[in-house]
């Protein structure tokens, strides 16, 4: 039975959420969170007040973690969004992305918006340098590569609203989505 959990409450799940952050990261190529001192840091940062910070759990054992926090008054910031590599596609993602709209609508917030980059050349985006001129014919015709989980947020309703052209480097765009909360 899956349980959602608040990672503030517990330091074994403070420790599950550091683990899962850097291995799913380290799976997918990414040096983001090297090291479980530096996932700590980040998990420690998702749960401070008044931020809001969920894992779901099957007996005890973490299998992805979701974090809202402050950005604008009514629209907050989805950060971060962690499935356990091999529990990807199962429908975790989902329910965890739909615990936390529920739980932002009960703050009173109008919108969540998160940023999904682009750093290992997943989507179109990457393909060419973005610049006043072609960005947003770019981001209209966007396509996606090899599996970039801007299509995850699609199929949840939210909308490309922006890109920060090289914000991970020269071609790595930062991907940036915004939902409105019914």
């Amino acid at each position: 039975m899956y349980e959602v959990v608040d990672i503030a409450e517990s330091n074994e799940m403070h420790l599950q959420a550091a683990r899962l952050l850097m291995n799913t990261f380290m799976d997918k190529g990414s040096s983001a969170w090297p090291t479980i001192a530096k996932a700590m840091e980040e998990v420690d940062e998702c749960t401070k007040e008044p931020n809001v910070c969920i894992g779901l759990c099957d007996d005890g054992k973490m299998v992805g973690w979701i974090g809202l926090r402050p950005m604008y008054d009514k629209t907050w910031e989805l950060h971060p969004l962690v499935v356990e590599t091999k529990q990807q596609g199962k429908g975790f993602g989902r329910r965890l992305l739909g615990e936390l709209e529920r739980r932002a609508k009960a703050l009173g917030l109008e919108g969540i918006v998160l940023g999904t980059d682009d750093e290992m050349d997943k989507t179109s985006l990457s393909d060419k340098e973005l610049d006043g001129k072609n960005i947003f014919g770019e981001i209209r015709d966007i396509r996606n590569k090899n599996k970039h989980p801007y299509e995850f947020y699609q199929k949840c309703g939210y909308a490309i609203v922006g890109v920060i052209p090289n914000a991970n480097g020269l071609k790595k765009p930062d991907i940036w989505m915004w939902k409105k909360i019914q």
